[in-house]
Parts: C-alpha cells; sequence; structure tokens
C-alpha cells in the first residue's frame, strides 16, 4: 500500500450511505413550506463527509433555495416530513416542534405479540456516548420520552403498531420498542438478531402529519400510507 492509498482510506467516513435512487414525492407545496415523503435509505440532510452529501434537502435545494430543515427522519426511516422554504416559517414551525403542537404518527412492524392494544411508554433516554451514534435508557441523566401506541394487527409472530411521539429523542421509537420487548423488524440498531433479519429493511415509517400553517394559521395535514403490511392478520378486539 503506498502513502497516498493509505491517506485516502483514512480519509474516507466511518460509513458510507447507501445512495437511493427513489424520487423525493412532495405532497404539498406553497409558497412557505413543502410537505414531502422521504424514501427509504435517504439523509433528511447531508453528512458531512463528501461522500454521504445526497439528502432529501439537498435535493430540495436545487429547486428552493432557502429550504431549511426544522425536523429529521433517521435514513432507514420513511415518511412524511415538513420543510420550511424561509426564515419565518422555519422560525414558526420549530416553536409549534417546540410547544408540542405538530401531531406526529408512525407505523412500525415489530417482533412478537404485543398483548394490550394501547400503552404508554415513558423511559429517559440519553447518548450512548462511547457507542455513538447508539442511544440508551439512562434513570440518571437521560431526558423523559413518551411514546403513545396502538395496535393495529396481530400475526403469528408480528405485531403491526400505530406510534405517537409526544417527545422526539433520537431513536426514541426503536428503544421503546426494544424496551417494550418488541423491537421493530429490520432494525439494525436495536432488534436482536432474528427481529434484524425479518425483514429486508427498518419497517418504520412516518405516515400522518399534522399542524397549524405557520403564516396562514390554516389547519394542514398529510397522510402516507406505510410501504409495508403484516401478513396473516387476526382482529383486534375493542378496549
Amino acid at each position: 500500500m503506498t502513502a497516498n492509498s493509505a491517506q485516502s482510506d483514512l480519509a474516507l467516513p466511518p460509513y458510507v450511505v447507501p445512495h437511493s435512487l427513489e424520487p423525493i414525492r412532495v405532497l404539498y407545496s406553497d409558497d412557505h413550506l413543502l410537505i414531502v415523503d422521504k424514501p427509504h435509505l435517504l439523509l433528511s440532510v447531508p453528512g458531512r463527509h463528501p461522500l454521504n452529501r445526497d439528502s432529501m434537502l439537498g435535493r430540495l435545494q436545487r429547486y428552493y433555495p432557502e429550504a431549511s430543515a426544522v425536523h429529521r427522519l433517521d435514513l432507514d426511516t420513511s415518511g412524511l416530513l415538513v420543510v420550511p422554504k424561509h426564515r419565518e416559517a422555519l422560525s414558526e414551525l420549530s416553536r409549534g416542534f417546540q410547544q408540542r403542537r405538530v401531531h406526529k404518527v408512525y407505523r412500525a412492524l415489530v417482533w412478537g405479540r404485543v398483548q394490550r392494544n394501547r400503552g404508554i411508554i415513558e423511559l429517559p433516554i440519553i447518548s450512548d456516548w462511547h457507542n455513538r451514534p447508539l442511544q440508551k435508557v439512562c434513570g440518571l441523566t437521560g431526558k423523559p420520552s413518551t411514546t403513545r401506541y396502538e395496535v393495529l394487527a396481530r400475526s403469528q409472530h408480528h405485531t403491526l403498531l400505530s406510534l405517537h411521539p409526544i417527545t422526539g429523542r433520537s431513536h426514541q421509537l426503536r428503544i421503546h420498542l426494544r424496551e417494550l420487548g418488541h423491537p421493530i423488524l429490520g432494525c439494525d440498531m436495536y432488534a436482536h438478531e432474528e427481529a434484524f433479519r425479518a425483514a429486508p429493511r427498518l419497517l418504520l415509517h412516518a405516515t400522518k402529519l399534522a399542524f397549524d400553517h405557520p403564516i396562514t394559521g390554516d389547519h394542514l395535514s398529510a397522510f402516507s400510507p406505510a410501504p409495508f403490511t403484516i401478513g396473516g392478520l387476526l382482529p383486534i378486539r375493542p378496549g
């Protein structure tokens, strides 16, 4: 190995992000914001390394140069995002997220049969500093995090859930479901090996987004069906 090739290897990022060829779907657009459907395996914002620059925001800025990010989805998560087109919209939307006035709903297919039809998961989460970008549960210094869940369907081995995160901690849904004993299928960070290999991708999708328009005040609501389902459905009894 030459000195130049060794330097090139050292310059590579620790992880080169797969480049999704799937286009971004624009569900809504006006002078102030966009609502888009981000595909699986596309970063929400550009990575630091040039090899990881392709992202939802980067693609949108080719057409909307002042577009910015007010929230994100993980690389592996698909679904809905609101993208402000200018500074005033960014400021008002940021306030809405901080005050928890933005309603978000996800779909997840998880390992095992969740017994309760609905429930609340409350656990403190903090960065796992020595294993970044992983997060962990920590009762001493973790930040409070809350997720409401509802069972939509069960099969013999899996459960389809509707998830409503009250807070927005990094990896919150993945960690909460793992701690519930039902990791998300296809999760390469928090699922056990069998659950990870049970799906070709992370089966987590941001399916609903609802909020008041930051400029007009009109109520906006968008829906994107999850690109996965569950086989062998069993009926859910009320209660």
